[in-house]
């Protein structure tokens, strides 16, 4: 398959070279690969390359934030083109794997998962490796869970009297006599071929049943020691008889935890995803006669919101390959296409399938659930940390739960208006805040609009029952601080809660009745929350003002205007809230709202207004 990739055009800017790149692309099957200015960032798979491809830059306002950012760093595409979907899809998700491209779902764990292995060897052995060579041994995995190989490994060790020697029992040293038996043959766990002990056809008798147990079939194993316990008890042979029904017990009681629904299923593989913002969970199910032989659950970091049928899609591929899965029916929870022959791929409503599906999806969700649980366990001890921090920093008696700060605004002297924000276990608790129209004082005065507001605050609060906060910030230096004191002072709570002043310019931070600032230092994460919570007092004081000024502005400007009348302004004013949006109004849609009269003395009071607005030429 050739590729072929954008040549490098140094004089051409980013934009034309891709544009030009695109240009020639084919409209044919295959993937194409996104470059940045180093290495591969996207591998995709399309139907027709050019039009994928140009989907991206044609349909920028569609796109996301993070798909945006991966288009705004792509410096070069390449393509390759396939013979169909499928082998798109399976080249697609070959160069994932090779490339591990930083804007693609893929797994990149770096683990090395462990198989159970039978020696190609005369007496073979059974021993557990992460290494598979091809050197004629049959190896049977990987196993997600060291654990489950483990029991799986001591079963068969329990069954069958293998050798863990890595003796060279070839018949020449054998009949030479070079090896001794060890402990092994002593406590009964080897039959001693070292020594010529066991013939090899009855040795390999036992190891063919071991594969047949690996492989998911326990039937052949059972229906031996079925046997060789009814042979023993008809010759009376009572303990070999008793051995031999342990050894069944052992495979009946692995069979029973190790079958989930029917005996009756086949080869099949079982999917299921579950997905937040964030993150999607998988979990795969491999099973063999009824038997789960395989199972891991998986969180997958979503890199372009990808969907669940995308990210569930890549997972069946990725995860056959690695468990090395050649079933050819799929079980999974949500409709999915893959452009695979000879796979059946259903999505089971009733029976032992749908219970199969199920307890893998009972299994994604169990993952979900208990990933979610961690991030909110470390988000609550990332703000217990922060507020332990500022009770250290600012000298606190108190965990600081409850945070109020208070803010001014007015231009001029015009429209003066405060704000009040609240923060609960260092995050704002928006439905708490409150803006204050100043009521008691007339001019620009910050100290008596800041007394006012505290006392208006905490008197209602102490009316309601409310609990009071813990600590009390207030935007300005020593003159609001003080004003903030003797506000809570004249309600009688002064001491009940910290307060504290923050000045702008340095960031310091004033305490009642000290002449000297606390500077905290600037790395400090409390430092960060207080400056958080005062732009957000702030920010929000502004706001409040500046909607209070507009209105005020808008309704005199717009009563004053001669022959419109008060209800006419009012109704303008009710319908379209700003004056820049009945501004922009045509005549045709001024004259349905006010009549033609009233709409070309309004046009022609704007027109006026723009004019003398107009700057004079120098």
């Amino acid at each position: 398959m050739p590729t072929f990739a954008g040549e490098e055009e140094p004089a051409m800017p980013a934009n034309d070279r891709l544009k030009d790149i695109i240009s020639h692309l084919p409209h044919k099957p295959g993937i194409y690969k996104f470059f940045d200015d180093h290495q591969i960032i996207y591998v995709g798979k399309a139907v027709d390359i050019r039009k994928r491809v140009s989907s991206y830059f044609n349909k920028s306002n569609q796109h996301n934030k993070k798909t945006l950012k991966l288009i705004s760093n792509i410096r070069n595409i390449e393509f390759t083109i396939v013979d169909t979907e499928s082998d798109a899809f399976l080249l697609e998700n070959s160069l994932i794997k090779q490339h591990q491209p930083k804007y693609n779902i893929l797994l990149k764990d770096g683990k090395t998962y462990p198989y159970i292995c039978i020696t190609n060897e005369r007496f073979p052995r059974v021993i557990s490796t992460r290494n598979k060579i091809a050197d004629g041994s049959k190896y049977f995995g990987p196993y997600a869970s060291i654990t489950a190989m483990n029991v799986l490994l001591e079963m068969v060790r329990s069954l069958y009297p293998l050798r863990t020697c890595t003796y060279n029992l070839s018949p020449e040293n054998i009949a030479k006599g070079k090896f001794k038996v060890c402990l092994e043959y002593h406590i009964g766990n080897c039959k001693g071929p070292c020594e010529d002990l066991i013939d090899e056809e009855s040795y390999n008798l036992h190891i063919q049943q071991i594969r047949s147990i690996l492989s998911g079939n326990l039937g052949t194993a059972k229906n031996y020691f079925k046997d060789k316990m009814m042979e023993a008890a008809q010759e009376m042979q009572y303990e070999l008889a008793h051995s031999f029904k342990q050894k069944l017990d052992i495979l009946e009681d692995f069979q029973a935890k190790s079958t989930v629904v029917s005996n009756t299923l086949t080869n099949i593989d079982v999917f299921s995803i579950t997905s937040n913002e964030k993150c999607a969970f998988v979990n795969y199910l491999k099973v063999v006669n009824g038997s789960i032989i395989q199972t891991q659950s998986l969180e997958i970091q979503k890199k372009l919101d990808e969907t669940d049928e995308e990210i569930l899609a890549s997972m069946v591929v990725q995860l056959r390959h690695e468990f090395e899965s050649d079933s050819k029916e799929i079980l999974v929870n949500i409709e999915l296409t893959l452009p695979l022959d000879g796979l059946t791929i259903t999505v089971p409503q009733i029976g032992d399938k749908r219970k199969l599906l199920n307890l893998s999806l009972k299994n994604a969700m169990y993952l979900r659930k208990e990933k979610e649980s961690m991030n909110e366990k470390a988000k609550d001890t990332n703000e217990v940390r922060i507020m332990e921090t500022m009770k250290k920093d600012l000298k606190l008696a108190e965990l600081p739960k409850h945070i109020e700060c208070f803010d001014n605004s007015n231009f001029q002297g015009d429209n003066p208006v405060a704000s009040m924000v609240c923060f609960r276990n260092a995050k704002a608790s928006k439905k708490d805040y409150r803006h204050f129209n100043i009521k008691t004082v007339v001019g620009p005065d910050d100290f008596a609009s800041m007394y006012e507001i505290v006392t208006r605050r905490y008197r209602r609060l102490l009316d309601e029952g409310t609990p009071l906060p813990q600590l009390i910030i207030i935007d300005g230096g020593k003159g609001q601080l003080g004003m903030a004191v003797k506000a809570l002072k004249d309600l009688g709570i002064y001491g009940r809660m910290a307060v504290v002043g923050i000045a702008k310019r340095l960031e310091e931070i004033f305490y009642p009745g000290d002449t000297l600032p606390l500077y905290i230092d600037k790395k400090s994460e409390s430092l960060r929350l207080i400056q958080r919570i005062r732009n957000e007092a702030h920010r929000f004081a502004i706001t409040f003002h500046r909607s209070k000024r507009d209105a005020g502005t808008l309704k005199t400007e717009i009563t004053e205007v001669k022959g419109l009348g008060k209800a006419t302004a009012d109704k303008l004013l009710a319908k379209f809230k700003s004056v820049k949006k009945i501004r922009e109004l045509s005549e045709g849609e001024l004259t349905a709202e006010i009549g033609k009269s009233k709409a070309r003395i309004l046009l022609e009071y704007f027109g006026n207004q723009t004019n003398r607005s107009a700057p004079a030429a120098i």
